[in-house]
């Protein structure tokens, strides 16, 4: 059976690097997806191929056996904070806003329906107060909420998040678990790409691991094995009592558990500036 979204053998440059080499993942509809692998992976590059930001120079990309550009289903896409002008002079009504655009276009005037779905998304992640504030103003958390909110806003039925745990407060890291939770509730196919792997084991249907290529994708239990852990992290991963430790560039000691996967310690949580570079 055709996934929602279909990679077939896609390979996409950054530059003159090989970023991802021969990715082929099937997504079905409402599945929850984290698509986690060491710094400089290729999981940046993976959401900008999908989006149409990064090109693909072999294989395709289909969704619900379309290509992108005659796929009409709204995908919403919230990247790394730090790839976003926080200096822009623009309010958080306003950002939230845009994600209205794809449904009415950029001339037509907002109706009463759309200013109702962008006050829904505003409180949905409770940040209704901070409508008239520009952005530039925010705290991390606070930033990265309205671009939950725009992308909530969207009302996509593909949801493409890029590292939205890092670097935030408690408060934003439920109010996007819970995000995350309504959306499984109306079938929204969601990838996120996360540092956090036992989050990534104990939130998420389905697990894919890159190194510039796919390592595995399946159940968590099923990617995550030794072996496929060797494969992604090579010399950064150990064997201390029992315990996999994989030490990132960005991250430090990360500690997911033991080789039956318990998951019992937290991973470290970092920045991903992978985008290939």
């Amino acid at each position: 059976m055709t996934g929602l979204l279909e990679l077939r053998e896609v390979s996409v440059y950054y530059g003159a690097r090989l970023a991802l080499d021969s990715v082929s993942l099937s997504v079905e509809t409402g599945a929850q997806v984290a698509v986690v692998g060491p710094n400089g992976a290729g999981k940046s590059t993976l959401f900008r191929a999908l989006v149409g930001l990064q090109p693909v120079r072999g294989g395709e990309i289909l969704f619900d056996g379309r290509p992108p550009g005659e796929y009409r289903g709204p995908i919403a896409y919230v990247p790394q904070r730090e790839e976003v002008d926080w200096r822009f002079p623009v309010s958080v009504g306003d950002v939230v806003a845009m994600g209205r655009y794809g449904r009415r276009g950029w001339l037509r005037k907002q109706s009463a329906a759309d200013r109702q779905v962008v006050l829904d998304s505003l409180e949905h992640l409770g940040i209704v107060d901070l409508a008239p504030r520009p952005i530039g103003e925010l705290s991390g958390g606070q930033q990265q909420r309205v671009f939950l909110a725009r992308a909530l806003a969207q009302e996509p039925q593909i949801l493409l998040l890029d590292e939205p745990f890092t670097g935030v407060d408690m408060a934003t890291r439920e109010a996007t678990l819970h995000l995350l939770a309504g959306l499984r509730a109306r079938s929204v196919t969601v990838l996120v790409s996360t540092h956090d792997l036992d989050l990534a084991a104990g939130r998420f249907d389905q697990v894919a691991l890159l190194n510039g290529r796919l390592i595995s994708a399946g159940r968590p239990a099923e990617v995550f094995t030794h072996e496929h852990m060797q494969a992604a992290f090579g010399g950064q991963m150990m064997i201390v009592d029992d315990k996999v430790i994989v030490v990132d560039q960005c991250c430090g000691a990360q500690v997911p558990g033991s080789q039956q996967h318990r998951h019992d310690s937290d991973w470290a949580r970092g920045s991903d500036r992978d985008d290939g570079r």
